[in-house]
């Protein structure tokens, strides 16, 4: 097969890996930098041109669509879908999983269990909204955060009153959820590639911190998870249509709950505390669906 990664970095590990694993299954691999693409939009010949040159012939695509590019890297996925060729995680599907309010929303609707959340823009009844997720201490963030930047743990009232204030003159979107106590400053990532849970760990904050990401410092650690835990990060992952996600548990006082789904999910740190070839996993549900498509 002819496989495309979207990736702005070939030496990214997780584009590296997503290389070096198609190779040795016997595919050619071509890593293109989306935003230096350009698309002609049109019904009879769509085309996508890199380096002066047509992309044709292509099987499948593997996006890799950083969080500041959603809108233009969705874009040209999106034109790939207009090509007719294979995309592992289609641009309709990243802008749900990018849009972290519209996400919870799908989520909440089909009856998967979250964190108690509310939402605001500029509304002057700060006292309401704490109280509508339960009160202090309580997590706010800003919508558009990624990787744990813009995430606040407000331990008291009058922090929170604080925080959100300041988010307001912001002029941002926020988020406010109760915060689970008893997870520690751990929860589960669990990496998801088509119906199955092909790797999971345990993400522990670091000292002194709640946010249990591993570029802010967190440690991973191998865990074993539940049938439960299972079942509903495939049942997260397929409700936003994605193939390939890294769904976030937490191990609350009244069950697992989906903190965040993640529609480019790291590989180095799953691949390096689980030891599972996930690259291997990706590539070989793209040949399952390829093959599955073909006339």
């Amino acid at each position: 097969m002819k496989i495309v990664i979207l990736s702005r970095k070939r030496d990214l590990y997780s584009t590296r890996r997503l290389v070096e694993a198609a190779e040795e299954r016997g595919h050619q691999v071509r890593v293109i930098d989306y935003l230096r693409c350009y698309m002609n939009i049109t019904a009879t010949d769509p085309k996508i041109i890199y380096g002066h040159q047509a992309l044709t012939g292509i099987d499948a695509v593997i996006p890799r669509i950083g969080a500041s590019y959603t809108f233009y890297g969705s874009a040209v996925v999106r034109q790939f879908e207009l090509m007719q060729t294979y995309v592992v995680n289609d641009s309709a599907a990243i802008a749900r999983s990018r849009d972290k309010l519209h996400c919870l929303q799908k989520l909440a609707k089909a009856g998967v269990d979250l964190p108690v959340t509310g939402c605001a823009h500029s509304t002057k009844d700060v006292e309401g909204l704490i109280e509508f997720a339960g009160g202090a201490p309580l997590v706010v963030k800003l919508l558009e955060g990624t990787q744990g930047i813009g995430v606040v743990l407000a331990e008291t009232k009058k922090a929170a009153e604080s925080v959100i204030e300041a988010f307001r003159g912001l002029d941002a979107n926020i988020i406010v959820q109760e915060f689970i106590r008893e997870a520690a400053g751990s929860d589960i990532r669990c990496f998801v590639v088509g119906d199955q849970v092909v790797a999971s760990m345990m993400r522990q904050a670091a000292e002194g911190e709640f946010r249990s990401n591993i570029h802010r410092g967190g440690s991973g650690h191998k865990v074993e998870i539940t049938e439960q835990e299972r079942a509903m990060a495939v049942r997260a992952a397929k409700l936003l249509g994605l193939e390939v996600a890294g769904v976030d548990i937490l191990r609350s006082k009244n069950g697992p709950v989906v903190m965040e789904v993640n529609s480019s999910p790291g590989l180095e740190g799953i691949e390096k505390t689980t030891e599972v070839n996930v690259a291997g996993a990706i590539i070989e549900h793209i040949e399952h669906r390829v093959t599955s498509t073909e006339p």
